[in-house]
């Protein structure tokens, strides 16, 4: 009997076929940055609190509060070297820090890092019919608080949920967790690229959101029933968490069949961040700093040196998710602003700029100016992250 394609693989790689192999062959992970690895806005941000699925550090993954916590945190992008996670392969994981504890949470506090997803990448969970499928959700993690964690998917489309729970069992050690949710044959994910699902891991959880049962199975909101049996993990300032590797799959696995963590290049892994976010400030240096390196300059003597309006067209490598918020800055970092350049001559910085016209693809920044010059140079931030 011939061999299949997929049989031959698995005899080169060693791999057991199984279900996911066959219905994504070549695929690309559903999970954007699962490793980490992507961290543009910043390596390292203090001091939150109090926000609302806020995108400050690594890519993709966002920070998000209920209530008013007086926790604080640090998030950060951190190196690698040694323990379980690193050995498997994983050189990068997003920590949390605890910096301002709160051992007495408010009944509406919660914390949580949260992922989003658009419905069109989801379709092939065939969610809200009879061929629904399961979710199974894996990842490394590391806490100093041992005992009961909670993760959520929340379907925004239908306002519909579930929890499954993981267990810490030794503090500050890398351990590998498989989370099964089940299929869900009511509520349709919508194909296009608005916000349909959230997975929610939660830091904390005052009362409002753990005083019920869990919600195991797929229903309607239940602010009561999403977080039972979480424990706090921002009640001390010795407190860490820590997550990578983390992968979503179609149907129902374990911890030995599911199927290898797909490590995508530096570059395959940037420009699907960069459909929700770009900016031209180099990776590792922050958003508004004093810089020129990275910065775009206009093409040269746009007509002749003039102290009037002028203008330039940018083309996005990838397009963007929607029509993003685009923030220029000058090479000083003055933000909403950009220099105007009389070659060989002089460099006024901190003048007009304004977004022109704009699209996934484009936008156009002019400024009327003051200045004599014949190119502008400006930094720009696109997001249209969900």
């Amino acid at each position: 009997m011939a061999l299949s394609k997929i049989d031959v693989a698995n005899m080169l790689t060693g791999l057991v076929p199984n279900d996911n192999t066959i219905r994504r062959p070549n695929a690309k992970p559903l999970i954007i940055n699962g490793d980490m690895a992507i961290s543009q806005r910043a390596t390292s941000v203090t001091g939150l609190t109090n926000g609302s699925d806020v995108y400050v550090a690594l890519d993709r993954f966002g920070f998000n509060e209920f209530g008013s916590p007086s926790s604080q945190h640090t998030m950060t992008q951190e190196s690698l070297t040694s323990g379980n996670a690193y050995i498997n392969g994983f050189a990068n994981a997003l920590k949390m820090d605890v910096t301002t504890a709160q051992g007495s949470l408010d009944a509406d506090d919660a914390t949580m890092i949260i992922y989003k997803f658009e419905g069109q990448d989801l379709q092939l969970f065939k969610k809200g019919t009879a061929n629904a499928e399961k979710f199974t959700l894996a990842f490394w993690v590391k806490s100093t608080k041992t005992g009961t964690h909670v993760v959520e998917l929340f379907d925004k489309d239908n306002t519909r949920h579930v929890s499954g729970t993981y267990s810490i069992s030794t503090t500050n050690t890398w351990e590998h967790k498989v989370v099964v949710f089940p299929a869900d044959t009511t509520g349709v994910f919508g194909d296009d690229n608005a916000r349909s699902l959230d997975v929610s891991w939660f830091l904390s959880a005052g009362t409002n959101y753990t005083s019920g049962t869990l919600q195991t199975s797929w229903g309607g909101q239940a602010d009561t029933t999403r977080a039972v049996g979480q424990v706090n993990t921002v009640d001390n300032t010795s407190n860490n968490w820590h997550i990578t590797g983390v992968q979503l799959e179609v149907g129902e696995f374990t911890s030995s069949t599911l199927p290898p963590f797909q490590h995508e290049s530096f570059g395959d892994n940037l420009a699907r961040c960069q459909r929700y976010f770009e900016t031209t400030f180099e990776v590792g240096t922050a958003i508004g700093a004093s810089t020129s390196t990275g910065i775009i300059r206009s093409g040269g003597n746009q007509g002749g040196r003039t102290s009037g309006r002028m203008g330039h067209g940018f083309t996005y490598p990838v397009p963007k998710r929607s029509a993003p918020t685009v923030v220029f800055y000058d090479n000083s970092g003055n933000s909403g602003a950009l220099a105007r350049l009389d070659q060989g001559s002089s460099t006024a910085s901190n003048k007009n700029a304004t977004l022109a016209g704009g699209s996934q693809k484009s936008f156009e920044v002019t400024s009327t100016g003051d200045s004599t010059a014949d190119c502008l140079n400006y930094h720009f931030t696109a997001d249209a992250e969900l």
